[in-house]
């Protein structure tokens, strides 16, 4: 069966940087687009960045220019390089498979996913 496994969350100042691993398994992982998903209490689930199969990416406004998701299909990982960390990413963070959506499909929207880790936490202190 499918399984995300996401790591490399944890707390970290104002201007600090993180970077978010995605294992994925019991899938061709280079055929399925993906994505960074986060979550902050009391909010909804919000899209991040995904990445297409042949590697196009797209980026929520809110931190374009900060993050930059890329994947290692000799790997089968997603990352999500995080620079510029400010108070407001605050938030659980889930890596997400969408499945076959033509080689440069891509997607934001939650509802088009179906496979989700069980999330890291990331916080920044302000």
């Amino acid at each position: 069966q499918v399984q995300l496994v996401e790591s490399g969350g944890g707390s970290v100042q104002a201007g600090g940087s993180l970077r978010l691993s995605c294992a994925a398994s019991g899938y061709t992982f280079s055929t399925y687009y993906m994505g960074w998903f986060r979550q902050a209490p009391g909010k909804e689930r919000e899209g991040v960045a995904t990445i297409s199969s042949v590697g196009s990416k797209r980026y929520a406004d809110s931190v374009k220019g900060r993050f930059t998701i890329s994947k290692d299909n000799a790997k089968d990982t997603l990352y999500l390089e995080m620079n510029s960390l400010k108070p407001e990413d605050t938030a659980m963070y889930y890596c997400a498979a969408g499945g076959w959506g033509g080689s440069w499909y891509l997607s934001l929207l939650s509802s088009e996913y179906k496979y989700w880790g069980q999330g890291t936490q990331v916080t920044v202190s302000s």
